[in-house]
């Protein structure tokens, strides 16, 4: 792996999405907007509204970043860009990381700019503080990016990248103590929810509403979420392939 090659995978991708004004749109645009419409939803009913809102974070940038990675690293197997840098001295590790760096700095971005919509234009409280509340944004974004990087080595079209967040997304969902706390599943499912990364991202983001200060457990579900992060882009990384011609 060379730092200069995975650079240069990364300024090339940032370059692209710049002159994509629909995927800005959706990058940067949708999340706060989907927030302040939440807030329109629990009208009259602020305390909800707080409790809720900050577990948003640990979700809308994971899925967004997901669908946004995943679509566009197929876009470049299918294009031929992947086949055509595999006959340079590039290898794997720079190609996935390289986007990995660049949808990091995109996911960056999108966390900061949807955490302070939160904070200051939606005027949310979250104990926490806009640090703790940004780190987690981050975390589930950077984890987002992962995964859909992951999801793509095995999808042939961006239609079946789609496909794949019902598969990523949906069951974590449903099991992550987003809608009912995990003590009360049944044994199986509260199994599976403490070996799925988005249960982590939104303790996270629990402990970061219920906690003035920095703890432990922030630390270790931090961990949890980045160990699944490194893992993904280190599969995904060997499990991607070229475009396969019919």
């Amino acid at each position: 792996m060379s730092l200069t090659k995975t650079f240069a995978t990364a300024s090339r991708v940032l370059s692209q999405l710049r002159h994509d004004p629909r995927t800005i749109v959706l990058l940067f645009v949708l999340p706060p907007v989907l927030l302040a419409l939440f807030k329109y939803v629990f009208n009259g009913q602020d305390r909800l509204f707080d409790n809720i809102a900050p577990l948003l974070l640990g979700i809308f940038p994971m899925i967004m970043m997901f669908l946004i990675t995943s679509i566009a690293t197929l876009r470049e197997r299918r294009s031929g860009t992947l086949e055509r840098l595999m006959t340079m001295p590039v290898s794997k590790l720079d190609y996935v990381f390289g986007y990995a760096l660049a949808f990091s700095i995109v996911a960056l971005l999108q966390a900061i700019i949807t955490s302070l919509v939160l904070l200051y234009l939606l005027q949310v409280s979250i104990a926490g503080g806009a640090f703790a509340t940004i780190v987690g944004a981050v975390a589930a974004a950077l984890l987002g990016t992962s995964l859909g990087l992951f999801a793509s080595a095995f999808a042939r079209t961006e239609f079946q990248a789609i496909q794949f967040m019902p598969a990523f997304i949906f069951p974590q969902l449903l099991i992550c103590g987003l809608f009912v706390a995990r003590d009360k599943m049944a044994d199986v499912l509260q199994w599976l929810a403490n070996i799925m990364p988005l249960t982590y991202s939104v303790d996270l983001m629990k402990q970061t509403t219920t906690s003035i200060n920095w703890t432990t457990t922030h630390t270790n579900d931090l961990l949890v979420v980045i160990g699944f992060t490194i893992a993904a882009l280190i599969l995904g990384s060997i499990t991607i392939r070229r475009q396969e011609r019919p």
